[in-house]
């Protein structure tokens, strides 16, 4: 269980990814070495996952994104597992998620411009494997994103 500073730790860390332990520990009121060894536990216990880089896409000349939503054919025994397989090795797939419902799975296309996404889409993702139906959602504008939740 979490108590009080590690729920400290925890917001300072989602409020600054990039502070130093020093940092971290001074602003948390502890020492260096109790913020590392608690930081260090919440790594082993999986609580906290790593860090990430968020990257601008359209920075680096990705224009166009595209969510996917796939039906898979499911009287194929293997088919979730299969279809998973073969969508991870499209580079351009950036995100895979699986849910329960009428829509299976969902893809994250990124591409540089419409000719490069129909590319993809022709080449790459209506070859993958036990599809059964497929709707295209072209991404319009980020209204939110955020992972940073109260704790």
């Amino acid at each position: 269980m979490l108590d009080d500073m590690d729920r400290r730790i925890l917001r300072h860390l989602q409020a600054e990814p990039t502070l130093s332990m020093a940092e971290l520990a001074e602003r948390c009121g502890i020492s260096q070495g109790v913020c590392w060894r608690r930081v260090e536990k919440m790594q082993a216990s999986g609580v906290i996952q790593g860090q990430e880089a968020v990257i601008d896409w359209a920075a680096l000349g990705y224009a166009v994104e595209v969510s996917l939503r796939v039906t898979l054919d499911k009287t194929q025994p293997r088919a979730f597992d299969e279809f998973t397989v073969a969508a991870r090795e499209v580079s351009e797939v950036i995100e895979i998620q699986t849910f329960l419902g009428r829509v299976d799975v969902r893809l994250s296309v990124l591409a540089r411009d419409m000719t490069h996404y129909q590319q993809i889409y022709r080449d790459r993702i209506l070859t993958l494997p036990h599809i059964a139906d497929i709707e295209a959602l072209m991404h319009i504008a980020r209204v939110k994103r955020n992972e940073v939740l109260p704790v």
